[in-house]
């Protein structure tokens, strides 16, 4: 009876072609004259196996997936045959597989298998989102040339629903519609149609199971994940699980930070409150708080138990907190306040500690602390690695890790920020790596990994002013070789690597304007030390009516000549960012009837000396510093020339004498300071103040060198030199003027005194190596005075507004900022309220402005 079952149901097969390719049944080709018999299968040795249709797959790989070989016995028709289609039909590659049977020889069988590839994708198309999202989510979706099978569609759709979830879109739709690829038959085109629906806000977060936390103290703690309130100004309003999850994390560490160790998230549920939002319900378990109870150390040889407990500043009843402990032992950063830093600067790079837990009574948690202090280490060898560019020396002569020292965490770090600072790498990826750490002799080896960036500059813009279009063309090299300067091979495309600067820049308007400057500076002058050596030069013409003719009543003719000489070093003392400079400048003024200045007539000759004290030391990019402070103190003088002069000042001298010499003395003063807030908020606080003063009061003030204090603080071509110019945003240029004065923006000649206060809240939109992008709301205050008697640093011109920064490294700094003016200037209307101030190749953020 079953087998005359078994031959029926074998009948009904034979006659249906698909049902019997599923049941992997072989069937005959034409040409075969054999048959087999479903009512007596037969075992068969396999003499041969050929697969037939394959485009893109291997055949040798088809063959091991049925995992029958040639010699193989096979029972047919039997279940062999159909395991063979079961195997293949896994891969989910194939649309449709045949087996037949080419031939019989007695005991011998011929198949022959007959496979159909499934068609495969030649393009996806993104429907309905920005150009932007596509290609974010191509990136993700790089499945051009795979199958197109269920596994794909998927894959696809989940793929673009976790891209557009994490961005707030939760009811996210996508419909995969499939067509064929005109140029290839076994080809589809995908088309996605994307319906992203509105974001997806959170309506209420509630909380379970706590006690000590409020639920208003445990919303806080959530850092990015908040409720859609008009007071909620930082954190996402927009759910995204990927953040909840994070901020989950967050609010945990925070309880266990608070003392609550056993503090854990027991359970969560995200429920829909209508189309556009969702509440959230959290069920913590808080536990008992904790308290810190006996701290005792082992191991410790080089330093006693009491001089470490004043390091760890941890004491019995203290509230417990991992995270406090562990800052307290391993990372508390380059100042020393942390056990890490005592061991690591004093030469001890094994170093080590494990906080044991002793014993937990009740709430109070017993600790040992066991260190591990191994031997001291002395540096072997420094290397740097990585720049191309620049030499080794010039990197190397900078740092504070030089072979025969004992290693020293402090010093490593700041050889890390040094580097930074050079402006030839990327701040972000230097890594100092300690390699060959030979226990035996105590020595190890440092490999400073840095990453070159570009550091040369162009300058190329143009402008209106004063009724004439302004060009400007700037060449700054930021890495000069100047000892390579007749070596051709060198030229990439001028030579480089040694750290120099070479700066060449130029501004024309045709006859009326022009103005030419050169700079070179070497940081290190003869190489052996830090002795900083700059010489400048430059030249500016400015003339208006007929060039020649001065019968013109709008003729008037400026021209400015100038040398300088600059040396200076790094200090040691009180520590090596001190930085003392020694300037000599000698400034020739040739004046025609020109405007702007103290007199209008004459020839004059400005010989002054500088000195300046300097320390620097900002953290984080030099572009975007997140910390620390730059300082700088300047004195400045000419010869009292009022004291051997012989002039007589009671009666009033020609404008030639009395300005033939300038005599003056100068003292300025510029400080800024930089805080990190929470996230990636910096606070910029910056001061300046600066005093023009007179040897003898019978002596006339000096034409030059005053401040002129208003707009965007770039130097305006009408008044390239001779003055300090000093931005205040808010107000039109050089329209703060003091009060009582008949002065004009235009006629401006500057004033004795000045100082400002500034205040910024900076936030980076991009930082990297290529670009770095920064938004800032400022508010400033600044005025000018003629006179001590007058002098009140109280009395400000106030301003607020926000603005942006994009440096790019061949352009250096661009700026844009909107400023309002709250104090109007008399006799000067539109000098403040609301003023946009553009500015190029200004200072870097460090710099002051």
């Amino acid at each position: 009876m079953n087998k005359f079952l078994f031959a029926i149901i074998f009948s009904v097969i034979s006659v249906s072609a698909v049902a019997q390719i599923r049941q992997g049944q072989p069937s005959f080709r034409p040409s075969s004259t054999d048959t087999l018999s479903y009512l007596n299968p037969k075992e068969y040795i396999i003499g041969g196996i050929d697969i037939t249709g394959t485009q893109h797959l291997d055949k040798e790989v088809l063959l091991q997936i049925t995992k029958v070989n040639k010699g193989d016995r096979l029972l047919l028709p039997g279940e062999a045959s159909a395991n063979i289609v079961k195997n293949l039909y896994k891969e989910n590659l194939f649309d449709d597989v045949q087996i037949y049977v080419t031939r019989l020889n007695m005991d011998t069988v011929y198949l022959e298998i007959a496979i159909k590839e499934l068609p495969r994708l030649s393009n996806l198309r993104l429907v309905g989102i920005r150009k932007s999202e596509i290609e974010d989510l191509n990136k993700k979706l790089d499945d051009k040339g795979k199958i197109v099978n269920t596994n794909l569609i998927n894959r696809t759709t989940s793929i673009i629903k976790k891209y557009f979830a994490e961005k707030g879109y939760l009811n996210t739709t996508i419909d995969i519609k499939q067509r064929p690829d005109p140029g290839d038959p076994n080809s589809l085109i995908l088309d996605a149609v994307i319906d992203k629906k509105t974001k997806v806000m959170i309506n209420d977060i509630t909380f379970e199971g706590n006690k000590d936390f409020s639920n208003a103290k445990l919303k806080k703690l959530l850092p990015k994940t908040r409720t859609r309130k008009f007071y909620n100004v930082f954190g996402s309003k927009k759910f995204k699980e990927t953040q909840f999850i994070e901020d989950k994390q967050a609010m945990v560490d925070q309880m266990q930070e608070r003392g609550y160790r056993d503090a854990k998230v027991i359970s969560d549920t995200v429920m829909r409150h209508d189309y556009q939002t969702v509440d959230i319900k959290i069920n913590v378990f808080e536990g008992r708080k904790y308290y810190f109870g006996d701290i005792k150390w082992t191991g410790n040889a080089k330093y006693p138990n009491d001089y470490l407990d004043r390091i760890l500043r941890i004491k019995k009843g203290d509230i417990f907190s991992e995270d406090l402990l562990n800052k307290r032992l391993s990372g508390g950063g380059p100042s020393g306040d942390d056990i890490s830093s005592l061991y690591l600067n004093d030469g001890y790079l094994t170093y080590n500690s494990d906080p044991v837990q002793t014993g937990i009574h009740g709430d109070t948690v017993d600790l040992n602390i066991r260190i591990y202090e191994g031997p001291q280490y002395t540096i072997n060898r420094v290397t740097v690695k990585g720049n191309d560019v620049t030499n080794d020396r010039v990197v190397l002569r900078e740092l504070q890790t030089l072979p025969g020292q004992k290693f020293n965490k402090a010093a490593l770090i700041e050889s890390t920020r040094i580097i930074g600072q050079l402006g030839n790498f990327d701040d972000t990826k230097t890594e100092p790596k300690p390699v060959n750490i030979n226990a035996a002799d105590g020595t190890v080896d440092l490999i400073y990994q840095v990453v070159e960036k570009p550091s040369d500059q162009v300058e190329l813009s143009g402008g209106f002013g004063g009724g004439q279009f302004v060009g400007t063309l700037g060449l700054t090299f930021n890495n000069f070789a100047i000892r390579n300067i007749f070596h051709l091979k060198d030229y990439k495309p001028l030579p480089k690597g040694d750290g120099e600067k070479l700066s060449i820049r130029g501004q024309s308007s045709g006859r009326t304007y022009q103005n030419y400057s050169f700079t070179f500076s070497e940081p290190w002058l003869g190489g052996k030390k830090p002795i900083y050596f700059s010489v400048s030069a430059y030249t500016q013409l400015s003339s208006s009516g007929q060039y020649f003719a001065k019968t013109d009543p709008n003729y008037n003719f400026l021209r400015i000549n100038g040398i300088g000489v600059t040396l200076g070093r790094r200090l040691g003392w009180p520590d090596n960012r001190f930085q003392l400079n020694y300037s000599l400048n000698l400034d020739h003024y040739n004046l025609d009837n020109y405007p702007g200045y103290l007199f209008s007539n004459g020839t004059s000759y400005n010989i002054k000396l500088t000195q300046e004290l300097s320390r620097n030391s900002l953290d984080g990019s030099p572009i975007f510093p997140t910390g620390g402070s730059n300082i700088k103190f300047t004195l400045q003088g000419t010869p009292p020339y009022s004291l051997f002069n012989g002039l007589n000042y009671k009666l009033p001298p020609t404008q030639q004498e009395l300005y033939h010499f300038v005599e003056y003395f100068k003292v300025k003063f510029d400080a800024q300071w930089f805080i990190h807030l929470a996230g990636k908020f910096t606070v910029m606080s910056q001061v300046r103040f600066g005093f023009l003063g007179r040897y003898n009061s019978a002596a006339p003030a000096s034409p030059f060198e005053r401040f002129k204090l208003g707009g965007d603080g770039m130097q305006s071509y009408q008044f390239l030199q001779g003055s300090d110019i000093i931005g205040l945003r808010g107000y039109e240029n050089f329209s703060i003027v003091p009060v009582g004065s008949n002065y004009n923006a235009t006629n401006n000649p500057g004033s004795a005194i000045y100082n400002k206060f500034t205040l910024e809240l900076r936030h980076p939109v991009i930082a990297s190596g290529t670009a770095t992008v920064f938004l800032l709301a400022f508010a400033e205050g600044g005025n000018v005075w003629d006179k001590f008697s007058q002098f009140n640093p109280y009395n400000v011109r106030r301003s607020t507004g926000i603005g942006a920064r994009i440096f790019l490294p061949i352009f250096g700094m661009l700026g844009l900022d909107y400023g309002y003016g709250y104090d109007p200037i008399p006799g000067i209307p539109s000098a403040n309220k609301g003023q946009f101030h553009f500015s190029i190749a200004q200072s870097l953020s460090g710099g002051f402005q």
